[in-house]
């Protein structure tokens, strides 16, 4: 399916029906006066989330959405027929903006699943809305008002908690791949990865969280190199950024420190807030002696620094120091997780009876012995007939 994640549309909704002139004819009924109904109402546009889309293709090659509009008003004293709202599944995460003024109408997901982005008109009065007792036979009655139509552009931004962001052929795809169980496509030259692909990973068997995984960056790309920054829209709702750099990159003029001020430059040329994101840096493919090297001498050099940066070296083809990874990418999303993969913090318990010292010993009291119990005294059973007799004996003795 192609991926789609931006898109323009026009929306119109339906107009009101007229309301109708007319009046009641009936045998014996010489005058029966106005008898005009409403007119219909006209239907609305609806955004609405449907979680099966991930993405704006239904809305490439059909531009324009129009609502039915009301029927006009009946004799009889009928109102006209409302028309059916217009209904338009969007994937979560859309932002709707409007085009001609730039205002943002609406951000669909989980706390806006339904909106009203065009209100339908209103249907015109009939004649018998307007008969007085001056003015007993109105012929005149209202129109409909027109719905609303709006130039939308719809720009789809994924819902993630952590995004991956690197160089092309950083192991991106690879990462979402191990940690999840996504399958995006893999291969040894640059730029494989073309869209934007989303992954759960779990988290020591207890949480999960949605990975994302966006297409290679380059420096220049705000100026249009590569790809350009047309992805970089789909982390900017992540709350932790994830930094591959190569380790075994053999291009001689590119490093590990240049990758990673590159990659900076180019989030704060798009975005300032989008960079101030946290980040985990992790250096790839350590399983290669070359990249482990290199790795372990800038993970040396990033530590020395006035605001020392933590550097993971990892390998997705071994797994080597993803765990880890995985414990830095969780104790920034909780706030009850330690740094070090710790895990949820355990209540102290109680020490065991061969642990710590000995208690002294509380000399037992010596036995009471205890009072036989009582038996319980059975006492007669009183039932009517019983109180009865004796009722009578009393009154006999009188």
């Amino acid at each position: 399916m192609k991926f789609v994640d931006e898109v323009r549309i026009y929306v119109k909704a339906g107009d009101g029906g007229a309301g109708a002139i007319a009046w009641r004819r009936e045998k014996f009924i010489p005058k029966g006066g106005p008898a005009g109904g409403d007119g219909g109402d006209g239907g609305d546009v609806v955004l609405e989330v449907d979680p099966q889309l991930s993405t704006l293709l239904d809305y490439r090659y059909v531009r324009e959405h129009k609502a039915r509009s009301g029927s006009q008003g009946h004799g009889r004293d009928m109102n006209g027929i409302g028309g059916e709202e217009l209904v338009l599944r969007v994937p979560s995460g859309t932002l709707v903006r409007d085009f001609d003024t730039g205002e943002t109408l609406a951000d669909m997901g989980p706390g806006c699943p339904r909106m009203v982005i065009a209100k339908g008109g209103r249907g015109g009065l009939g004649n018998i809305n307007f008969a007085t007792s001056t003015n007993q036979a109105p012929r005149y009655a209202q129109e409909g008002t027109k719905g609303e139509e709006k130039n939308l552009q719809l720009e789809l931004k994924l819902l993630a908690d952590v995004g991956i962001l690197g160089y092309p052929n950083a192991g991106k795809s690879t990462l979402i791949s191990v940690i999840s169980r996504a399958r995006p496509k893999i291969a040894d030259y640059p730029f494989t990865t073309l869209v934007p692909n989303l992954g759960v990973a779990q988290w020591r068997g207890e949480r999960s969280f949605v990975v994302a995984d966006i297409p290679g960056l380059i420096e220049g790309a705000h100026e249009g190199a590569g790809l350009g920054h047309q992805f970089l829209r789909h982390i900017e709702r992540c709350r932790v950024l994830v930094h591959l750099v190569d380790g075994a990159n053999a291009d001689p003029e590119r490093d590990l420190p240049a990758d990673f001020a590159a990659i900076n430059r180019e989030l704060k040329a798009y975005s300032k807030k989008l960079a101030g994101k946290p980040q985990i840096v992790a250096v790839t493919k350590v399983d290669v002696p070359e990249a482990r090297a290199a790795g372990e001498q800038w993970k040396r050099a990033m530590a020395r620094r006035k605001v020392p940066v933590e550097v993971h070296l990892i390998s997705s083809a071994t797994r080597e120091g993803l765990d880890a990874l995985l414990d830095d990418v969780a104790a920034v999303l909780w706030s009850d997780v330690s740094p070090k993969g710790g895990g949820r913090p355990k209540k102290a318990g109680r020490p065991r009876a061969s642990e710590g010292p000995a208690m002294p010993s509380v000399p037992a009291k010596a036995a009471t012995p205890k009072k036989a119990a009582k038996k319980p005294v059975k006492k007669p059973v009183r039932n009517a007939v019983t109180r009865r007799k004796k009722a009578v004996a009393r009154r006999s003795r009188r």
